[in-house]
């Protein structure tokens, strides 16, 4: 033996307890994931108070027709994909390069069939009801997936799409925020100052005060504050809007979106902190077995040194 295989055996030793410190971490981050999650209550839309909250519900789409996904067109409420290249190293090996990705920010609602809300999926942790990879020859591909699924792919692009479809039932663990709102006020004012230069006449009867038969700077803006003040009288009678929307919490806490009821949510995050502490607990295992050895491999040159 060398003194580079002894070298070799305190780097995986290294490796290992580098490795055993990260499953470390990972566990205890999801172990305060998995309680704040199993600790959440389930709650009904309606009666959900602001803040952290666990809600589950059907998923439909904001606007009057769902999105249709960027690659296969399916109709969803929301998608995220990548497209892979092929390519090949100078030895022969071959490997995918990501040459597009992107991921859908549209809102979608939630209905428990009690209440609804709006769901912001930005940053959140999305466990799609779809997940579909494909192959073809272009950058973009052909259509949408095939049924069957490929055993051996051919063409040089790897199509990796997920979705979450219209009416899937959907469990959402995130910050809920609700606005009030009566209308906005700048598009109002600009609504009803188009409404009043219809009949220039009128207008320039009201505004007009040099009667030059047109309106300066002066009189357009004595027209712009006449019409913002009558929006803001109507307002005042105008029913208040709210809107709820579940989103990314401010202090840290996990936003999660899975298509799965609450029960299995949880199970799932239990199953991940177990899954971590293990391979912390197998990667301390063989940081001690590489130190133990790197020691055995070193023994003899240890002894043979001159006293």
């Amino acid at each position: 033996m060398d003194n580079s295989t002894v070298l070799e055996a305190w780097l995986v030793a290294a490796a290992c307890g580098a490795a055993a410190l990260w499953a470390l971490y990972m566990f205890l981050v999801s172990v305060r994931r998995d309680r704040l999650v199993a600790d959440t209550p389930l709650v009904r839309i309606r009666s959900a108070a602001q803040g952290y909250v666990k809600v589950a519900g059907r998923a439909t789409p904001a606007a009057d027709t769902p999105t249709p996904a960027p690659l296969s067109l399916r109709p969803c409420v929301w998608w995220s994909y990548d497209i892979a290249k092929e390519e090949r190293s100078s030895r022969g090996g071959t490997s995918w390069c990501s040459v597009d990705s992107a991921t859908s920010i549209e809102l979608f609602v939630l209905d428990d069939g009690d209440g609804e809300c709006l769901v912001g999926p930005v940053n959140a942790d999305i466990t799609p009801t779809t997940h579909s990879v494909w192959y073809g020859s272009g950058p973009r591909p052909a259509g949408p997936p095939p049924v069957s699924r490929e055993l051996l792919h051919s063409g040089g692009y790897r199509y990796t799409e997920r979705l979450l479809d219209v009416g899937a039932q959907l469990s959402v663990v995130g910050e809920l925020r609700s606005q009030s709102s009566v209308g906005d006020v700048a598009d109002s004012t600009a609504a009803l100052l188009r409404e009043w230069k219809r009949n220039q006449q009128s207008l320039l009867e009201r505004f007009d005060r040099n009667h030059d038969g047109r309106l300066d700077g002066a009189e357009w803006q004595m027209a712009r504050q006449a019409a913002e003040a009558e929006v803001r009288r109507q307002s005042l009678g105008a029913p208040i809007t709210r809107t709820s929307v579940i989103e990314q919490p401010t202090n840290g806490e996990p936003f999660l979106i899975a298509s799965m009821d609450s029960e299995h949510m949880v199970r799932r995050e239990k199953l991940r902190a177990a899954l971590f502490f293990c391979a912390g607990l197998l990667c301390v295992v063989l940081c001690a077995w590489a130190i133990e050895y790197a020691h055995r491999l070193a023994a003899p040159f240890t002894s043979a040194a001159p006293s």
